[in-house]
């Protein structure tokens, strides 16, 4: 098992169980939750549009812990719905893409080639690796495959735009992104064909 597998497992199994526990003290819904975090994701977009990328990247932070929290406090409360996860996947994926294309905005309007097409690429791994992971578990797999999901973009992408003021550490972040994203893709297309095939 690697550090990576042990990491989200040690996060799964008992931090954010226990500060899903504390939500459950307050008049807040799992859905209200969601809804919080696309919001905040909204604002680190617009603080991104406008250059202040230390601001939106702990913006973008705060956001992502809501999104782990979201589907706990849900189970935890006894508030798991259908519904509730076809919002939070949404919202989920709305939310990536606004910060994502707020970089676009930036990079297009420094008329950056390069750079616009790296978050282009970003962008479209991002959502690749969702998109595959809900078609798997359609057919009734669980499917948990894959070296690099949505917790672990959020983290590089904050940090990226924390440490922006540093020469190419946003630049390295949407790179590790990308590259990591299309790998988690194959990995993912890989698992589908192994576990499809067992079940035909």
């Amino acid at each position: 098992m690697s550090k990576l597998e042990n990491a989200r497992r040690t996060l799964a199994n008992y931090i954010t169980p226990a500060l899903a526990r504390l939500l459950a003290r307050m008049p807040l819904s799992p859905d209200a939750l969601t809804c919080l975090g696309f919001v905040i994701n909204i604002g680190a977009a617009v603080l991104v549009a406008f250059d202040h990328f230390l601001a939106a990247g702990a913006l973008v932070l705060v956001a992502g812990l809501f999104d782990l929290l979201d589907g706990a406090l849900a189970r935890l409360t006894n508030r798991v719905s259908r519904f509730g996860g076809i919002l939070d996947s949404t919202l989920d994926r709305l939310s990536e893409a606004a910060v994502l294309l707020a970089l676009l905005v930036v990079f297009s309007r420094g008329q950056h080639v390069y750079y616009t097409l790296l978050v282009g690429v970003a962008l479209l791994g991002s959502l690749m690796v969702s998109y595959i992971r809900a078609r798997i578990e359609a057919m009734g797999i669980k499917c948990e495959a894959g070296i690099f999901t949505r917790p672990e973009r959020v983290i590089i992408l904050a940090l990226g735009l924390m440490l922006n003021q540093f020469n190419y550490a946003l630049i390295s972040a949407l790179g590790i992104i990308a590259f990591f994203s299309w790998i988690t893709v194959i990995e993912r297309l890989i698992y589908a064909w192994r576990n499809a095939r067992d079940k035909s």
